[in-house]
């Protein structure tokens, strides 16, 4: 009966019901939706990874042909070039074969448009680039999901903090009633002349402590509000309320092994594994320089004495071009082995980073086991001292305890109070950060 009693003032106490439809309130899943919804950090990882998609598209368009429009304006006595302006044109004559004419010309002028298409026909830098890109797309895909992870848990981690602050409040408040409790018993006493006046002295400063503890507390409830908004992308000076408390977090499978379960689910895992396929592709990219290109061209042109854009005559050239780079200072090799020793390096990085999650995953199971064994002390402790002030209390109604005795298990009954307030929401935090740490945290609390 003592334990059921006990049960409910900790839920009352610890946990007071909240109207959820007060405005400026949110309940845990509403409160990291809005976050993911307007979250700059998060808004920022997305254009990373739209930046990244477009990346992909301009790598691919390197397949299509290439179209140019050309105009150029060029004056010039020069010999062969007025040869060529003219010819180009189709105004040369008879005239222009004279020997005077042609050592020494008069200035001529010529526009020239052009219309050119280059297709490549065979480039291996279009083909691993485009891998390398969507590689990256992919990569910053899973950065996004992390980040996502990574709000989602601050938030409730915010959302806990805000939890935690309102049942301190509540227990400071609680506190203040008790200390004016023995304050009002303690002059009772004394106007019936069983009490010292050092007594209500002692009584007054206790109240005066635990007043200015809930001064404290009540700040901090105000701060926590204010972090909360601002994790969930508010703007700054914002508050919010919970609607709801977090409490008794289970996991689904206590057997689940975690640690498969995170790497296979760890978003920064995944990430690191596309960085290390990039680099992968950048060897093989790396080793089609060693091989030539082959590219195909056409040009469609228009000469004109003195008009832009104009036609005195046109012409028209196609062909293809093959181009194999046979020496180049032996820089082929040495982008090689950089791009070789890349991959090296981001496949050590990969398994260093498995190795933390590994060791992130057994600490969470070893602090979440601790979290819930403290929890069981705490109410436990909460029990007994609650027991202890009843008890005490009416030694000293009947002047069989001092007022010190009383204040001193007052004291221990806030300390108490304030234990399972710390541990019931470490509890809930330990749980969650297993899940963070498994790379499963939205999942299991937004499901």
């Amino acid at each position: 009966m003592v334990k059921a009693m006990f049960m409910l003032i900790a839920v009352t106490l610890l946990f007071p019901s909240l109207p959820c439809a007060r405005e400026g309130t949110v309940t845990v899943k509403e409160a990291i939706t809005l976050a993911l919804g307007r979250n700059n950090l998060l808004r920022a990882a997305e254009q990373q990874k739209s930046a990244a998609e477009h990346g992909v598209a301009v790598s691919r368009s390197r397949y299509f042909p290439r179209l140019f429009l050309d105009e150029n304006f060029s004056a010039s006595n020069s010999p062969t070039r007025v040869f060529m302006m003219k010819l180009d044109q189709g105004r040369f004559s008879q005239n222009d074969f004279a020997i005077g004419n042609l050592n020494n010309p008069s200035t001529t002028t010529d526009f020239r448009t052009a219309f050119t298409l280059e297709q490549p026909v065979f480039d291996l830098s279009i083909l691993y680039g485009t891998e390398a890109a969507k590689k990256e797309a992919e990569e910053k895909g899973f950065a996004v999901e992390m980040r996502r992870e990574e709000i989602g848990f601050r938030v409730f981690a915010a959302y806990l903090e805000v939890q935690r602050s309102r049942a301190l409040h509540s227990a400071a408040e609680r506190a203040v009633l008790d200390a004016g409790e023995h304050l009002r018993l303690a002059r009772v006493r004394g106007k019936a002349g069983t009490g010292l006046k050092s007594d209500e002295l002692r009584a007054a400063a206790f109240l005066a402590e635990a007043e200015q503890q809930e001064i404290t507390a009540r700040n901090d409830l105000s701060l926590a509000g204010m972090r909360l908004a601002l994790a969930t992308g508010a703007k700054a000076g914002e508050s919010l309320d919970i609607c709801e408390a977090v409490s008794g977090l289970s996991l689904d499978a206590e057997k689940t092994d975690f640690i498969a379960v995170a790497l296979a689910n760890r978003k920064d895992l995944r990430e690191m594994e596309k960085a290390v396929e990039k680099a992968g592709v950048g060897v093989k990219m790396a080793k089609s320089a060693f091989f030539p290109t082959l590219y195909a061209g056409a040009t469609y042109q228009m000469n004109d004495r003195d008009v832009a854009f104009g036609r005195s005559n046109d012409a028209w050239m196609a062909g293809v071009n093959l181009r194999w780079e046979l020496f180049d200072g032996l820089r082929r090799f040495d982008e090689h082995a950089r791009s070789r020793a890349l991959e090296s390096s981001g496949q050590e990085y990969l398994e260093q980073q498995a190795k933390e999650v590994d060791l992130q995953v057994r600490e969470s199971l070893l602090r979440r086991e601790e979290a819930a064994k403290r929890l069981f002390v705490a109410r436990a402790a909460c029990l007994d001292a609650e027991e202890g002030v009843r008890l005490i209390s009416k030694r000293f109604a009947n002047s069989l305890a001092t007022l010190v005795e009383v204040l001193d298990a007052q004291t221990s009954l806030n300390r108490a109070r304030a234990s399972v307030v710390e541990n019931e929401t470490g509890y809930a935090l330990a749980t969650a950060r297993l899940w963070f740490s498994a790379g499963i945290f939205l999942r299991e609390v937004m499901k």
